[in-house]
């Protein structure tokens, strides 16, 4: 028999309206291999075993009556612990946070219950979303499901390690500045940061209000657009939330790509570790054979990205943390507590210099899509790295590395889907991501999925 933890979403889900599978034996299923392989991978801060068969059951009677709701109907899903869980301690990976219960669910997990999604648990990230590896010295450092001696990045590294596992079918990520793309490169598996707005961040604790987007992880694009279909929409309640027309993001994935021009900026050719270039190579050649037209093109605003990313991350985020950086400043791990700290001797001149920049890379990437329909470069500059025992260095270094590669989509809006494309030489996955103009998943969506058929992950590059 399958093992039901390695299905998609997208496979379970006619199993699951057609009767032949019932949502408690999935969460059953999950939930054992929760409780053999979770020790050794640490995906979970808070498991929720008895909530979780409670709901399963409950959808197995509704689906049993008729009632089925649609795709994630029965559905498991692991919740990022900076979603607001109301009842449910929710810690945003901080020990300031270990004891908070919300008063309030987010409105993106609201809508996926809604939607009869069975809730795991709440996942493990890096403290309050403030770094890229997952190292977190309160709860436990996530791990690799591929190797658990690497990273699985963050700070939605509990997310992309759940995935990878098998410990959660689907699962929602945040990002600011690479927090859902990153760990699903380092994990091999798929990740949008959707167009600002697009998902609401109510309920979702902030890092960089400016920053922050919520979006989903998966194992396959198929499920990213399910998972889309339920979360998009216009909250009243989110002041960033954006009133825009919601398509069906599963319309076109069985479309192809031909005619599609995917433009490689020079900027993302830049600084790349030897496993990281060639397997985007390799891509560009495959996105030719499936009959996309490559053209590498220039976009110099993007040079300006990282000063702007990072004066405006940690300016609103020791805003927001103000407060507890005086009255607690060693409850924070070291790496986050310097990162935060610098927000606080930044000045407004700087501030509103780097938002002012937002809006000329937002004119810069504007224009180069009047010549091609998709951007593409590495998700990141690096290989997933081996946690080490002077964290605190490593984490601002790979926060340093990768900024520059993440951090664009964040200040323009732009959506950005992270796809694997294949495994270094010590087999740990990497990945490429795809970016589109203002609400244009469904189009990004679309070339994800012609991308998900070449089967990234058998490739290997043990020359290099």
């Amino acid at each position: 028999m399958t093992d039901l933890s390695s299905l998609t979403a997208t496979e379970l889900a006619p199993l699951l309206e057609s009767k032949q599978l019932s949502p408690v034996e999935i969460t059953q299923s999950i939930i054992e291999r929760i409780n053999t392989i979770d020790p050794s991978v640490n995906a979970y801060i808070t498991t929720l075993h008895e909530l979780a068969l409670l709901q399963a059951q409950h959808a197995e009677t509704e689906i049993m009556n008729g009632l089925y709701k649609g795709p994630l109907h029965g559905i498991p899903i692991g919740i990022k612990d900076n979603y607001y869980t109301k009842g449910i301690r929710t810690t945003v990976g901080s020990k300031i946070l270990a004891d908070f219960i919300p008063d309030e669910t987010a409105t993106a997990v609201e809508k996926l219950l809604a939607a009869g999604g069975i809730m795991l648990g709440k996942l493990n990230m890096h403290e309050f979303g403030g770094g890229l590896t997952n190292t977190n010295p309160v709860y436990g450092n996530s791990r690799n499901p591929w190797d658990t001696n690497y990273s699985p990045g963050g700070s939605s590294g509990g997310s992309g390690a759940a995935l990878a596992a098998g410990l959660a079918t689907l699962a929602t990520g945040t990002d600011t500045f690479g927090s859902i793309r990153v760990p699903a490169s380092m994990c091999g598996v798929y990740g949008l940061k959707p167009t600002y707005g697009l998902v609401s961040t109510k309920g979702v604790a902030p890092l960089a209000w400016s920053l922050d987007h919520a979006g989903p992880m998966a194992r396959s694009v198929s499920d990213i657009a399910i998972m889309l279909n339920t979360m998009a929409g216009y909250d009243p309640k989110d002041p960033g939330s954006i009133k825009a027309p919601i398509p069906n993001y599963t319309e076109n994935l069985h479309k192809g790509i031909k005619g599609l021009t995917i433009g490689i900026p020079t900027y993302y050719l830049e600084g790349l570790d030897p496993a990281v270039e060639a397997l985007f190579k390799n891509a560009m050649k495959s996105f030719e054979l499936l009959g996309a037209e490559i053209k590498q093109i220039n976009i110099p605003e993007l040079t300006m990205s990282t000063f702007a990313s990072y004066i405006i991350t940690i300016g609103e985020a020791s805003t927001y943390h103000y407060e507890w950086l005086q009255t607690v400043p060693d409850d924070y791990a070291d790496d986050v507590r310097i990162f935060f700290n610098t927000g606080v001797i930044t000045n407004t001149p700087q501030y509103v210099r780097s938002q002012q920049v937002r809006r000329v890379l937002v004119e810069g990437l504007k224009k180069a899509f009047e010549d091609v329909d998709v951007i593409a470069g590495p998700t990141i500059p690096i290989t997933t790295p081996a946690f080490k025992e002077n964290w605190v260095e490593q984490n601002l270094e790979i926060t340093r590395r990768c900024m520059p590669f993440t951090s664009p989509p964040n200040l323009t809006g732009t959506p950005s889907l992270s796809v694997p494309i294949g495994r270094c030489s010590a087999g740990l996955p990497v990945g490429m991501q795809l970016i589109g103009q203002h609400f244009s998943e469904k189009q990004l969506l679309q070339v994800g999925s012609e991308w998900e058929k070449t089967n990234p992950l058998n490739t290997t590059l043990y020359s290099v």
